[in-house]
């Protein structure tokens, strides 16, 4: 047999097997969507024992974590966090009889401004029912400390950066890059502000009032939030720590954006005397990594919604252009 016959003969036993398990995968993914193959459904998660309480004590005190970046996507894999998956965690300890509070551990940069927004939301409903102590990791600093002010009580530890009373939005402007290389973008659009924040030509001076007006428009909310969240008057926040600055724990408290200082053990003390709970067990909400849930993740997989860190000296947060964050600058591209 020629060489190119048995080339191509390999070549289609190789798409043969491809579509053999894409079709594979595909039904395993349906089946476990529709029967969760032991995952307990989607809103669960177990509970992994920090510390044990006492004999004949049934109360618990529930830690949930929200850590990495923030996103209205399903993160999968990836370091971060979805309102969905908050929500479902917060769903099980709210119907948990046994569970007197809530310990949140923030650690996070923050995010997309809708998802922080919806997080907080979250917590806030939530601490109606019952208290939430959150407690701050390395880092809580914009969308992260907007989420924690839907919290009870806030402890930092010194050492934790916070704050970061802002909101960022970028583009990239490639417009020299395509003079030097001999390309243009031909675009057609139905109105003058359809392709505002296109890279392939200079913005014009009312396309940038009016993407600054939006900026100011989600700042004005943050920070009305923090004044109302934290009773400081806002004028006083918007001349001082709410310029976008990273904060110290230490800090921070000094401003009144933070209750105490701590780490996770006094957030869970706290919680204890809040919940009026001696003697409870603590627990912390894990996922559980059953085969339907890893159907689900590859199922709901979206490589433009892709976000990622990357931990060099050069390291950046690859931004979607023309969203809005909230973001310290310094994690900014």
């Amino acid at each position: 047999m020629p060489a190119s016959e048995k080339r191509f003969g390999c070549l289609g036993v190789f798409i043969v097997v491809l579509l053999c398990l894409s079709l594979l995968f595909n039904f395993l993914f349906l089946v476990g969507s529709l029967f969760g193959l032991g995952s307990g459904g989607p809103d669960k998660f177990r509970e992994n024992t920090l510390a044990p309480g006492e004999k004949n004590v049934s109360a618990k005190i529930a830690v949930i974590r929200l850590g990495g970046l923030i996103s209205s996507g399903d993160m999968g894999f990836s370091t971060g966090v979805s309102p969905e998956e908050v929500r479902q965690q917060f769903k099980q300890a709210l119907e948990d009889k046994d569970v007197r509070a809530i310990v949140l551990a923030i650690d996070s940069p923050g995010g997309e401004v809708t998802a922080s927004d919806d997080i907080y939301n979250i917590i806030r409903k939530a601490r109606d029912k019952k208290k939430i102590v959150v407690s701050m990791g390395a880092m809580a600093a914009s969308g992260g400390y907007y989420a924690a002010l839907g919290g009870s009580h806030i402890i930092a530890r010194d050492t934790t950066f916070t704050g970061s009373i802002g909101v960022i939005m970028q583009t990239l402007n490639y417009a020299d890059l395509f003079g030097k290389v001999g390309l243009q973008m031909v675009t057609f659009k139905s109105g003058k502000m359809k392709d505002m924040l296109s890279g392939s030509r200079p913005s014009t001076p009312e396309e940038r009032d009016y993407v600054q007006n939006l900026v100011m428009q989600t700042y004005g909310k943050f920070v009305g939030i923090v004044a109302t969240e934290r009773k400081i008057p806002e004028d006083a926040l918007r001349n001082g720590v709410a310029d976008g600055r990273v904060l110290s724990g230490k800090d921070a408290l000094e401003a009144k954006l933070i209750d105490q200082l701590g780490d996770l053990d006094d957030a869970v003390k706290k919680a204890i005397e809040l919940g009026g709970a001696p003697g409870a067990t603590v627990v912390e909400y894990r996922a559980i990594e059953s085969f339907g849930r890893l159907l689900r993740i590859f199922g709901k997989a979206d490589s433009s919604k892709k976000v990622e860190i990357n931990l060099g000296p050069q390291s950046s947060l690859h931004l979607q252009p023309g969203r809005l964050y909230l973001l310290p600058e310094i994690l900014a591209p």
